[in-house]
Formats: C-alpha cells, structure tokens, sequence
C-alpha cells in the first residue's frame, strides 16, 4: 500500500455537509492501489464504550493520473460524527486510517478518530437553487446589439457633465440587448451576464468613473430597468460585473488625490507610494496589471469598503439583479469579500456570486465569500485537449476527474464553465475555424457539471484570436440558423434532464484521440463519445448496454445492440450522444 498518496481532511472538500442531515466524506489514494475503502462513523457523544458504529463502503468516484478518489454519501441522526477508515490493497494488507496515522487496529478513543465535532447549519455551502439549473449567456454589450438584430458599428464619445469622457466602439447598447431577449430567449438562456456597464472611460468599460450610473454610451437608468424586467419576466436573470478591485483616475477619489496630492482626504483609498504621482515609465502607485489607468483601490479601507458595499446592494435595491461576477477577485483582500457577501446576501439571500479567478480558487469557495468562479481550469483542459490537440483523451479524463474533485459538491455543482470569454481568443478560432470541432466543445460545455456560459456569438460562428476581434460585433446580418439550432438543441437536452447533468460523471473511454464519459443518476445515463482527431479513418468504439437499440439524440442516428455491445462508428471529429433510460 502507498501509504504516502493517502489524504483526507476535515471540513474540506474531503469532508463536508451537504444539509444538517447529508454527510460527505472522500479519501484519496494511490490510482489503482486500494482494492476496498470504507467507512466507519458513530456518534461522537455516545455515553457508551466502546461507542456504536455504522460501517459505509465507500465508492471509487474519480481517478487522475496519480490518485484515486473514494466517497461516502451519507444520511445522519446526530449532529456530532467521529468518523474512521478501513483500507485494504489490491496485496490484501489492510489497515486503519484515522488521526491523519494508519493503525493495525482501532483504539477506543474516539478523540482520535476524525470529527464533525458539530454539524452547524450556518457553515453549510448554500449556493442558490436556481444556479444548478442556469445557462447563462454573456454579453459585452458595446459588441452586440444596438436595435433589434442590428448594431451600428459606430462609437461613440460623450463628454460627461463632471468633465471625464465615456467612449464606445460599435454601438452597442441597453436598449438593443432589450430588444434582442426574444432571440436569447430562443436560444435557451436562463441566465445573462453583462460584462460592466457603469460609466467609464473606455469602451471595455473595466476603468470605472461611477459606479452609481449607467455608462452613457450604453443607455440609461430607466432602459436598464426596463431590460431587468423583460429579463425576469422571461424568467431569465441577470448578472452584473462588479470591478471592485481598480477604478478610473477620473473616479471621484483618484481625481481628487491627483488634484491636492497627499493633502487629499481620500489618499488612503488607494495604494500611493509617493508623490507626486507619476505614470511614466511606470506608475507609482499600484494598478491592475501595471495600467495606469486603473488605479488600484484599498478595499481594507473602512471607507471604501462602505462605498462599494452600498453598490453591491443598491443594484440590487433599485434594479433587481440576481447576482454579480466580481473582476480580478484574487487581488481583493478575504475579509472584504465575506463583508461583500454578508451584504448582498442580507438583501438577496438567492444572489449569485462569482469570481473571477483563473486558477485553484479553493480559498474563495468555503461558503464564505463566493459561491462560483470562472472555471478558467476547465477552459485550459478543454483548450489542450480539443484545440491544441497537446493533451490525449487520458490526460484529459484524467485533468477533467481532477477538477471535479476540487471544491464541495454544492460549490462544484455552480462553477461557470467556459470555453472562450471576452479575455481569450475564440473557441472557433482556437479549433482553425472548423465547425465540427467547436461543436465538439460545445458538447462538454454543455454536458459537464457547472453552470455552461456561452460568449455571444459563439451559437453563430463568431471568431477571432486577438482581442478587437475575440470582442467584434454580432453577425446579425449572417446568421448561421444550423449551429444556432445545434446549441439551442444541446441547451434543451441540458434543461430536459438537469437530473443527469447534476448527476454522477464517469469516464467511459479515453484511448488517443477518443474520449468518452457518461452521466448518471440512477436508471438513467447519458453517454458522449467524441473522436477528437483528424485521421481520416473512422474509429470503431466499442459499449457496453442493456437494452435492445439506441439512438443519437444530436443526429438522429440508430445504432442496434448486438450481444450487450454496440459499436459506433466515429469519423474524424464526430461525437455520439445517446441518452438511456
């Protein structure tokens, strides 16, 4: 036994409730080195000795390359669990595994034993319901629509009344995504995620001048109003993007710090290193990425956490927005965070909270702050693997069953799922321009667990690899009705069985350029195949399945099954989707 690969850890994603009554426990192994993992629990505050003790045996849900990961889902009637293991190896050497120590035998003292030393319902990750069930679409609203299945594609420059400048690029507006719902709504968002709309100086709109207007390059207050309510009242929510970690320089604060100098009341609103300021050849004060027109604030400052608290809830106050994805969230300070969502919270308990976080977010998903992140490790697997083609369908399974078992279930069941954004080069791109190998991503996209964002256009075939034209404007004038069919398609076979999408995720196959997964709850399954490669012959993927005859849903083909077995015949970047009940 590789005693050294072995891990648990409390109140972790390796031990955690999923209600006052649910239960999660996970072990992690050496990949293919335990042949039993189980479980034994008791209550820890039995007056009685030795206590009373329920054994679970636990299941092997996920392997990567290194490891194996064991689970335990289970019902309690206590509230205070002590908790061990029992390993066996594939040589039949068994030991007991508690106090992070492998024993021959369990010793009477409970205390040892690992603990829920009390399951407290307030600790519990409670993540909005409506989240597991949301496809959210994102819009960057210069780019998409200006009228109704029409953008200009002429900015603009307006001088603000308090001097500063708010430009656009193509004219996008409030009102034209308003008077688009009905093609969204089509599609089958349920969600929209608009990246910033407050006034700003640029037509990104990530340099905010204030936070309390609508840019008026984009529309007003009343047309956004009115945009909320045509959302909801085609049950779609709407999200906002919060850029709370920088602001303008001609943001009231940063103005007046460049106005008076260190005699400014609000010096401390940002991080100045001395003065005067200066931006060349590089600023003195810290930025976003080194901009110097992005100008850092202090969210530790008892002021700005203020100001910036009564513009998460004042949204929501005012408007009715359903959450908020939050910009460069990983060079915020943890306490803000926990404020910010204490805040929103208390105004809107179902409001949806998610990061912006390109790598491991695992401090950030304890319950406490966010709820969600911008799964931006799942878009790297999928671009080496589908794109780049660098990653085999192993190394993907493998990367892919990592990346499940990173955060709660609850946490994971939200994560945003991404293939492209308006920070990456577009998935058509990444894939040379060939449909069929987006539609591959597309599939997972929208067949994985996590909540799947499509980027405007992308259900149209929109391209580009830098970033003026990753963010170019809707083709409204070509649109191509197939690949919008083919997502609208995948998008319904998602809301018709969410059962299965929140559901077990086992891989299937992963041999070369063939990879092959299912999704499970109980009798049901969905099974997806693709053959991710470009040699021309086909590839024979051999099945096992219990029923008589199956049948594509994507395609409509008819496959017969011989013997228990079916054979699919894929060609070069086709897929399978077969759903069995």
């Amino acid at each position: 036994m590789e005693k050294s690969a072995v891990m648990h850890r409390p109140y972790s994603e390796y031990g955690f409730a999923l209600t006052s009554t649910k239960i999660v426990i996970r072990l992690r192994a050496k990949r293919d080195d335990l042949k039993n993992c189980n479980l034994y629990y008791g209550d820890r505050m039995d007056p009685n000795t030795p206590i009373a003790i329920t054994k679970i045996e636990m299941k092997r849900i996920y392997q990567d390359g290194l490891f194996d990961y064991f689970e335990a889902v289970f019902d309690i009637n206590i509230t205070r669990v002590c908790y061990y293991f029992k390993l066996t190896d594939t040589n039949n050497e068994s030991v007991y595994y508690y106090n992070n120590a492998f024993h021959n035998e369990v010793v009477l003292n409970r205390q040892l034993y690992y603990n829920f030393h009390y399951v407290r319902e307030e600790d519990i990750a409670d993540v909005p319901e409506w989240a597991k069930n949301a496809i959210i679409y994102q819009i960057y609203p210069d780019s998409f629509a200006t009228l109704k299945a029409h953008i200009s594609k002429a900015g603009m420059e307006i001088i603000n009344l308090d001097g500063s400048i708010s430009k656009s690029k193509f004219g996008g507006t409030l009102k034209g995504i308003t008077q688009n719902l009905d093609y969204i709504e089509n599609l089958g968002i349920t969600c929209i995620y608009l990246t910033p709309i407050f006034k700003a100086q640029s037509w990104h709109k990530y340099d905010t001048i204030d936070y309390f207007e609508i840019d008026p390059c984009l529309g007003t207050k009343s047309e956004f109003r009115e945009f909320v309510k045509e959302c909801h009242r085609r049950s779609i929510k709407v999200i906002l993007d919060g850029v709370f970690n920088h602001s303008s320089p001609d943001f009231f604060a940063f103005k007046d710090i460049l106005e008076k100098g260190n005699q400014s009341k609000y010096v401390d609103w940002y991080y100045i290193k001395e003065f005067p300021i200066v931006t060349e050849p590089k600023p003195n004060y810290e930025c976003f990425a080194y901009v110097a027109t992005m100008p850092k604030l202090n969210t530790s400052n008892d002021e700005v956490k203020k100001y910036i608290l009564d513009i998460a809830t004042y949204w929501i106050k005012e408007f009715d927005i359903d959450g908020w994805r939050l910009d460069v969230a990983n060079e915020v300070n943890l306490d803000f965070w926990r404020a910010y969502r204490q805040a929103v919270k208390s105004v809107k308990s179902d409001a949806l909270l998610i990061g912006e976080i390109w790598d491991d977010a695992h401090v950030f998903l304890q319950g406490d702050q966010f709820d969600s992140a911008m799964n931006y490790n799942l878009y790297f697997a999928c671009r080496d693997f589908f794109a780049e083609r660098i990653m085999d369908a192993k190394s993907f399974a493998d990367r892919v069953q990592y990346l499940l078992t990173r955060y709660k279930t609850q946490i994971q069941e939200v994560q945003m799922n991404l293939i492209d954004s308006h920070d990456v080069s577009r998935f058509l791109s990444m894939v040379g321009d060939d449909i069929r190998r987006l539609k591959l991503g597309a599939i997972f996209l929208l067949t994985h667990l996590g909540i799947p964002m499509i980027f405007y256009g992308d259900e149209q075939g929109i391209n580009g690899i830098e970033e003026i034209d990753y963010r170019k404007p809707m083709n409204w004038e070509s649109q191509d009705e197939s690949l919008f069919k083919y997502y609208k398609k995948l998008i319904q076979l998602r809301k018709d069985h969410m059962n299965l999408m929140l559901g077990q995720y086992r891989t299937l196959i992963a041999e070369g350029s063939c990879y092959g997964y299912s999704r499970e709850d109980g009798d049901e399954k969905l099974i997806i195949i693709f053959n991710n490669s470009d040699h021309q012959e086909k590839q024979a993927l051999k099945l096992d399945i219990d029923v008589d005859q199956v049948k594509d849903y994507l395609e409509d083909k008819v496959y017969d099954v011989q013997e228990g077995e079916i054979i699919i015949d894929l060609a070069p970047y086709e897929s399978a989707v077969i759903l069995l009940k």
